[in-house]
């Protein structure tokens, strides 16, 4: 997951303005305090899609985070909930977020099969995290699959990415028909959009060679 530097927004509307320009000490102060925010929903714009989740190899200026969810609980009653979280700073990814506010909590009398559609690989902190979360709830089981590998260069991804696996997190990189899924099941298909999932030229050839790098590092 790449880092979230992004500055902080400026008010959207004037009050406090004149109060600002009075007092630079404070209006430096406003500027200076990063954004911190972590947007939920059922279905994220087309354009967000078509952007972050592209599985190009150098993902400049992609600085978020967008983890959809799907959450299959086995008990007395089944259910089913799916979502997607973005993330906004990096006081708190969207993997953390996931078990922090979406499944805070396992009832072990309960099964839970989750999946994920992420636009990135999770950094090492997030693969700790959810390594630390499954190792005690053999009931909660995580498919993970992502469009792009995030740093695996580095030697302490490339423990975090082993981390996980040792944990019995599934861990995959999504092909053409995944984005095809994500696509139809969590976009938001704006006004002229095209209904149907339209490949990007390199898809293909990009999912092959994050396949290989991944098997690489979980050899």
């Amino acid at each position: 997951m790449a880092e979230k530097d992004t500055p902080a927004p400026a008010p959207e509307n004037g009050e406090g303005e004149a109060e600002d320009a009075e007092d630079p000490e404070k209006k430096k102060e406003l500027v200076e305090l990063p954004p911190f925010e972590i947007v939920t929903g059922e279905r994220l714009p087309a354009s967000f899609f078509k952007f972050q989740f592209r599985n190009v190899e150098y993902s400049s200026g992609r600085n978020k985070t967008f983890l959809c969810y799907v959450v299959e609980t086995q008990g007395k009653e089944n259910q089913t909930a799916r979502g997607y979280l973005e993330d906004e700073h990096a006081a708190a990814h969207a993997e953390e977020a996931f078990f922090n506010s979406i499944l805070p909590a396992c009832d072990q009398a309960l099964k839970y099969n989750v999946t994920w559609y992420v636009s990135s690989s999770p950094c090492a902190a997030c693969a700790d995290r959810i390594a630390d979360t499954l190792a005690p709830h053999p009931n909660l089981r995580l498919l993970l699959l992502v469009g792009r590998l995030f740093m695996w260069e580095e030697p302490e991804i490339q423990a975090a990415l082993k981390k996980l696996k040792a944990a019995g997190c599934k861990l995959r990189i999504m092909k053409p028909q995944d984005f095809e899924y994500v696509w139809q099941n969590f976009v938001e298909q704006e006004e002229g959009e095209a209904k149907a999932f339209v490949p990007w030229e390199d898809i293909q050839e990009n999912f092959l060679y994050y396949e290989e790098k991944l098997a690489e590092v979980l050899h």
